[in-house]
């Protein structure tokens, strides 16, 4: 498609003082045939307005052709339902004679859905995964098509329908969409404590939602996975994964069961062959397609065993490239032969960070199955861009597009003690999906506090020509936040003091508090090269943005849609409201001193006291590897309560 989408003005955030948000034009929307372009996240393809918006009524004809799931019929039937329709209707055929709204849902394979999309001047392609949306009048009613070009098509098609229809009225439009990159969503890879079946089950429906299709279980902390991989699953931990791998079935999402045996295996050994067979002949059991060997963060200087020495000759990278090509092969095979429709076998190599030509890598390029997937990082464990040119030097080097690791928004590594990362994700070249097998996210510990940067990574793997940080950040704040503007505004300033995105090393990838060190450099300006009633509007300005602050968290604690959000952001927020308590606090003595007054130290000596206590509130203990006191917008805010009393001239004897 050469045609490019056109946004409309919802989700533009300025920030100037307090943070405002645009609904003005989803106010109107609700009470005008006027069509306004929708936004939708990830960015379509090609969406375009066919015409008015029209009423959808509290009576609503739902047709599900044939082929189409009960799951994918029942999950549309509760978004009519959450709109204010009232009555759905359903039935298999579509009337003759279109009367009141009918919505209808099929695939493209279906006759019927074929007429649908070249209706509406549609055109029917044959991306996997795509889908049309077209909807306007029809005889005497409104038509609504929603045509996947096969049936997961169909359900990142609902997904759209979900963000449609949020007002009484539907707009008139066509959208053709489907994915830049095959593979898109997370991988649970973190060290430290692992999510609770819970979790996954909440991040698989929000992985749906953002139209991913892989989430990967691989949590390092878990031994039957890793330390203790030969022993097999208790039958209750098997049954609850068999439970969630249902789940993400029905959702579209292909659950990927990863297994580490690296740090003891014996490449060559029958029996451990056996063993690794019997692990993935149980996951099959209960459901499980998918399959991953992960040999990252192992030893490969030296065998587990002498049958390897003998098998594969002196240790080293070359050759531990060659004896994991040779236990990757055959359990390729074992898969496919087993269930020939079975997605390929995912590895993650030894030497998974960079692009360079090493012995290791050109080993086992050379003895690698071709179908196999390799996972990459990027230039780095933790890289602060990627490149198109980074990924053309990984194929080179991998001898096959990689998937894309990308170790953003986790969080257990030093550098991130004490911080949430929240960031939009960032700093991905546009064009990279013609370069990779797929993008995903390894996030944080705290499962509802990854999805907005994740939302930022499902987004860019969808559509990455279109893709606009910023907005789709918003968007994730949105979603949190039941789209309630007051919410989303607050959930912003909180993001804001999470910016900072650290690597391995001392200079971060993204930024501290970059909304908060613009305000602040302006009131400090306004000191420095204002007048008296500049310096007096910039105080009003920045008490207003420090009360915004300061009651940010009491407004996430009671509008946030996801409680685990709130509870997993708990000790973040504590210290938020303190330090926005200490900037009122720093703000208000600048006016006294500004005022001629005397009791100003006053002021000082509190906001001193609350940053100390703020800066000493602990993380969740248990919550990831690295404990420590949490940060709210540190280096931006903590330097500017300390040096703010400097930028007056405050007499001797004030109070």
């Amino acid at each position: 498609m050469n045609k490019r989408i056109i946004y409309g003005l919802l989700g533009v955030v300025i920030f100037s003082g307090s943070l405002k948000l645009g609904y003005a034009q989803q106010k109107n929307f609700e009470t005008t045939t006027v069509a306004s372009l929708p936004s939708i996240f990830p960015s379509p393809v090609f969406m375009e307005l066919q015409g008015e918006s029209f009423p959808i009524g509290q009576v609503v004809t739902l047709v599900a052709l044939p082929e189409v799931s009960e799951y994918t019929k029942t999950t549309v039937v509760k978004m009519l339902n959450k709109a204010g329709v009232k009555n759905v209707n359903t039935t298999q055929k579509i009337p003759k004679s279109i009367r009141g709204t009918v919505v209808v849902l099929g695939e493209s394979k279906n006759g019927d859905g074929k007429s649908l999309i070249s209706n509406h001047k549609g055109i029917l392609d044959n991306h996997k995964e795509g889908y049309v949306i077209s909807s306007g009048k029809k005889d005497q009613g409104f038509l609504i098509s929603l045509i996947g070009h096969d049936a997961h098509g169909l359900f990142h098609a609902t997904q759209s329908f979900a963000q449609l229809i949020t007002s009484a009225f539907f707009p008139s439009l066509l959208i053709q969409d489907y994915p830049a990159q095959p593979i898109r969503g997370s991988v649970e890879g973190f060290y430290g404590k692992p999510w609770t079946m819970l979790e996954r089950e909440q991040h698989l429906f929000f992985l749906s939602s953002v139209k991913a299709n892989t989430y990967v279980y691989t949590p390092k902390d878990d031994p039957y996975a890793r330390d203790r991989w030969r022993e097999p699953y208790p039958a209750d931990t098997l049954s609850e994964l068999g439970r969630i791998a249902k789940i993400a079935t029905d959702n579209h999402i292909n659950f990927v069961y990863a297994i580490s045996p690296g740090p003891t295996i014996c490449f060559s050994c029958k029996t451990d062959f056996d063993l690794l067979k019997d692990k993935v002949n149980a996951l099959r059991s209960v459901g499980v397609r998918s399959f991953y060997l992960a040999l990252d963060d192992i030893e490969y200087q030296k065998w587990n065993c002498n049958q390897d020495s003998i098998t594969f000759g002196k240790s080293g990278p070359e050759a531990a490239a060659v004896a994991q090509s040779s236990l990757l092969n055959k359990l390729q095979d074992y898969i496919k032969g087993v269930d020939p429709e079975a997605p390929n076998l995912i590895m993650v190599p030894t030497e998974y960070y960079d692009a360079k030509e090493t012995p290791y890598k050109a080993a086992l390029r050379k003895n690698l199955n071709q179908d196999i997937v390799v996972q990459w990082t990027g230039t780095d464990v933790v890289p602060p861009s990627i490149s198109i040119n980074d990924a053309k030097a990984a194929t080179k080097v991998f001898g096959k597009p990689t998937l894309l690791w990308d170790n953003y928004p986790v969080n257990d590594y030093a550098e991130s003690k004490g911080r949430l990362l929240l960031a939009p994700y960032d700093r991905r070249e546009a064009g990279l999906s013609k370069q990779l097998a797929g993008i995903l996210s390894n996030p944080m510990n705290q499962e509802a506090a990854s999805r907005v940067a994740i939302t930022g990574v499902a987004a860019f793997a969808w559509n990455d020509q279109d893709y606009d940080a910023s907005r789709t950040w918003t968007f994730a704040a949105r979603q949190l936040a039941g789209n309630n503007p007051k919410t989303t505004q607050a959930l912003l300033l909180f993001f804001d003091t999470q910016h900072l995105a650290p690597t391995f090393g001392t200079h971060p990838w993204q930024v501290q508090a970059p909304s908060l060190k613009l305000i602040l450099d302006q009131f400090r300006d306004a000191f420095s090269y204002g007048n008296k009633d500049d310096r007096a509007e910039a105080i009003k300005s920045l008490l207003n943005h420090a009360h915004e602050f300061r009651n940010a968290p009491n407004i996430i604690r009671s509008g946030t849609i996801d409680k685990g959000f709130v509870r997993e952001a708990g000790p973040w927020l504590d210290a938020m409201a303190i330090w926005g308590e200490a900037l009122e606090s720093v703000v208000l003595g600048l006016q006294e001193v500004e005022m001629g007054k005397s009791n100003s130290i006053g002021y000082f000596d509190k906001a001193e006291e609350l940053a100390k206590k703020a800066s000493v509130i602990p993380s969740t203990p248990g919550a990831t590897r690295f404990e420590g006191p949490v940060k709210i917008a540190d280096g931006v805010l903590d330097v500017f309560i300390k040096d703010a009393p400097k930028l007056l001239y405050i007499a001797k004897g004030s109070k």
